[in-house]
């Protein structure tokens, strides 16, 4: 069990106080997850199909979704999809860029500031979050959730052993550390918030993740 004070408003959230447990809060999460994304395709569907066009444009010849496999429950491998932000050949200049990250910059895999291989298109998606709006998908085919730890690029067999409990859950669009740390680059301090999010989740405290997640993309809190 980990400490929640840097996190003191977690703390209201008393697992013993919750109504759904186990199945059932399965069972009313995916509830969740499958209404309000149904509810609210009018609205972001529309936009889906704007960016998915304005990528189009600018870069005709290239993919507009960028799909990358990520790790998720139980250590499953899936296709995570977002709008394509960077160039083409992103992962080719990748190797490039390792000098920078070797001088302390990013400590896990986290965001690069100013990274040179997001385009014009890409640097608002990331700014506005809009680039993770495919993912939208992902929760539809039950592979993620909306809230949830955020599902890492590397394999579960890579991960040590008090970071794998973030594999007993979904992930998710949104977590603890997109709501209070967004552009942290402290990454061991990210999965404990990952684990403060699992030891005392709920339907509330899912809710309310989304809620403030909303005001932290409006503030453009730790956006890059």
């Amino acid at each position: 069990m980990y400490h929640y004070a840097e996190y003191s408003w977690i703390s209201r959230f008393n697992p013993e106080k919750r109504i759904f447990v186990g199945k059932s809060y399965h069972f009313m999460k995916r509830v969740m997850d499958l209404s309000l994304t149904l509810l609210t395709l009018p609205l972001w569907m529309p936009l889906f199909l704007l960016i998915a066009l304005a990528i189009k444009i600018s870069s005709p010849k290239d993919p507009v979704l960028f799909v990358q496999m990520r790790t998720g429950k139980g250590g499953k491998r899936f296709k995570m999809l977002k709008f394509r932000t960077m160039v083409p050949n992103a992962e080719q200049l990748k190797s490039q860029l390792a000098q920078v990250n070797a001088n302390g910059e990013l400590t896990g895999p986290l965001k690069l500031k100013n990274d040179p291989r997001v385009t014009r298109i890409g640097r608002f998606l990331r700014k506005t979050s809009l680039d993770e709006l495919p993912q939208l998908i992902n929760v539809l085919k039950g592979e993620m959730s909306l809230v949830g730890p955020r599902p890492t690029s590397w394999s579960a067999n890579t991960y040590k052993l008090w970071q794998t409990e973030r594999l007993d859950v979904l992930p998710g669009i949104v977590g603890l550390w997109q709501v209070y740390g967004r552009g942290s680059e402290n990454f061991d301090e990210w999965l404990r918030m990952d684990i403060a999010y699992i030891e005392r989740r709920s339907i509330w405290l899912d809710f309310c993740l989304l809620v403030m997640a909303v005001f932290v993309v409006l503030r453009q809190k730790g956006a890059r």
